[in-house]
């Protein structure tokens, strides 16, 4: 087997059959709605080889997800959480500009490294960054929500 890539994986719909995605999808979903609980999967090739291929549970479940958005017409990419992201790349992911991302990495908000006179920054650090920024803000948005409520009882 080939070394894995540290870059990702990007998967385009339209680069891939979407009768064989629609086909995987259906099987993959059918599969874990007959099948609950959190057992390895044993997969059979078509073709009656006798060897199954064991594949954990939560793999199943994420490349059902995969297959999903694929169905809808959604590109997908995969990407290893030790990926190093350029500042570009990381502010693109956040959907924020690259001096706002700089901001945040100056603040020791989010890890980076230094290559040379670039930042880096992890996959995995932004993942981190995004989802306590997400449950911070949490609170606010629930706030919102009930004031909103209180309004449109009048």
């Amino acid at each position: 087997m080939g070394a894995v890539s540290t870059k990702g994986i990007e998967l385009r719909p339209e680069k891939i059959d979407p009768v064989l995605v629609e086909r995987a999808s259906r099987r993959i979903r059918e599969f874990l709605a007959g099948h609950p609980g959190d057992a390895p999967i044993d997969v059979v090739a078509e073709i009656g080889d006798d060897e199954a291929l064991v594949v954990p549970r939560e793999i199943a479940v994420m490349l059902a997800q995969v297959l999903s958005l694929l169905e809808q017409g959604t590109g997908v990419q995969i990407m290893p959480l030790n990926a190093m992201l350029t500042t570009q790349q990381a502010a693109d992911a956040l959907n924020v500009s690259r001096p706002y991302l700089v901001g945040l990495l100056e603040a020791g908000k989010i890890p980076f490294t230094m290559v040379g006179t670039h930042r880096r920054v992890a996959f995995g650090d932004l993942l981190d960054y995004q989802r306590e920024d997400h449950q911070s803000r949490r609170p606010v948005v629930d706030d919102l929500t009930r004031m909103a409520g209180d309004l449109g009882e009048d």
